[in-house]
């Protein structure tokens, strides 16, 4: 494994991309943010699209997607900033925390129609059961729903503009040509892995129906172009940074957990839902990095850390096995705990890890004296 010269993520994240200087694409992002992008022209366009909108709409004017964290908080208020009529949707985690429910309440008290929805449960546990054995990730059906459903809401209730939040391909590194990229439709998708080059099409089976799997399908391209959805990202118009995006939640009535953080670096970030942190967890298996690798880079390209105090935050803060959440999801999905370690297992990648002295290591780790 190679790691960025400038922050602490590895060759190994899908969709990183290295420069012949060793600088990863997400570094190089930052610095194509601070020096190269017009930020007075992006918001200008953004106000545009918000004229253009409000001239053609009698009812609501966008959707956003809402999960009740500190960045959906952050996309309400400027929104709501811009006099936008928002219809707010939420797809439910069978996993959702009592603080996730705590701001999720607040967020909706800010001003907007809101719609929480649910999955029959006994379908997401068999989808959730099936991606977790074929593909290692329980998240796939939730990032399927949460794109999904508010972009077929838009379509049925021809509402023109979705808002997304960050720009994943900005943030955590893309291709130049995928960093441009300001709109989420069907081939963001194709663009994009977090699917895993699949879609509710492939699913179905003697388990799992068309009918069954309903909300996880996106809308058709025809559907999608003569309604004349526009899905943007937020980040795309306005600097991203969390802890901007917190600063502005914070003093719109947002809670951060204060036991501190459960995965990763923040306590302000994946606290909604108990689920999320076994995706997370899953990067440590296939890829050999955690999602502190990706917090903490974030704090390197804003320049709160050094690559130096990143890599002994690392080293200090330790294994973040989320076992509590894994009890959680075996409880939900109706397993043992044994036979999802067997599952588990089966994802190791060997290309990252090495059985060494009866322990399963990462050969020249960038923390060198990490305890296995």
């Amino acid at each position: 494994m190679k790691y960025c010269r400038k922050c602490v993520l590895p060759d190994t994240r899908p969709g990183l991309v290295f420069n012949a200087d060793g600088v990863c694409s997400a570094c190089a992002g930052q610095l194509e943010k601070k020096y190269s992008i017009d930020w007075e022209k992006r918001q200008r366009d953004f106000e545009s699209i918000v004229a253009e909108t409000q001239q053609r709409q009698r009812g609501y004017d966008c959707i956003v997607p809402v999960s009740g964290g500190k960045d959906s908080t952050w996309q309400v208020v400027k929104c709501l900033e811009y006099g936008l009529r928002i219809l707010a949707v939420t797809w439910k985690t069978p996993g959702r925390t009592g603080l996730g429910q705590q701001n999720l309440d607040n967020l909706v008290r800010l001003g907007v129609d809101h719609i929480d929805y649910t999955i029959n449960p006994v379908v997401e546990r068999r989808f959730m059961y099936k991606t977790l054995a074929r593909v290692g990730d329980t998240a796939l059906p939730m990032h399927m729903a949460l794109y999904a459903i508010p972009l077929r809401i838009a379509v049925s209730f021809n509402i023109p503009l979705v808002v997304w939040g960050e720009s994943p391909h900005m943030e955590y590194g893309g291709a130049e040509d995928e960093r441009k990229i300001n709109s989420l439709d069907r081939e963001w998708f194709k663009r994009h892995n977090i699917l895993q080059g699949t879609s509710a099409e492939d699913w179905i089976g003697d388990d799992l129906s068309a009918k069954d799997l309903e909300a996880y399908f996106l809308p058709s391209d025809e559907a999608f172009r003569s309604a004349r959805i526009r899905s943007i990202f937020l980040g795309y118009y306005f600097p991203w940074d969390p802890e901007t995006s917190l600063r502005i939640a914070l003093a719109n009535g947002f809670q951060v957990r204060a036991e501190g953080p459960k995965v990763g670096y923040y306590n302000y970030a994946d606290i909604d839902c108990d689920f999320i942190s076994i995706h997370h967890y899953f990067k440590w298996l296939k890829f050999g990095f955690t999602r502190l690798f990706d917090n903490l880079s974030v704090e390197i390209r804003n320049e709160r850390l050094t690559r130096d105090q990143a890599i002994e935050i690392f080293a200090r803060m330790g294994d973040q096995t989320p076992h509590d959440d894994i009890r959680k999801l075996c409880e939900f999905l109706q397993i043992t705990q044994e036979h999802f370690w067997a599952i588990a297992e089966r994802f190791r990648n060997p290309k990252v890890w090495l059985r060494r002295n009866g322990k399963w290591v990462i050969e020249d780790f960038i923390i060198p004296n990490w305890q296995w």
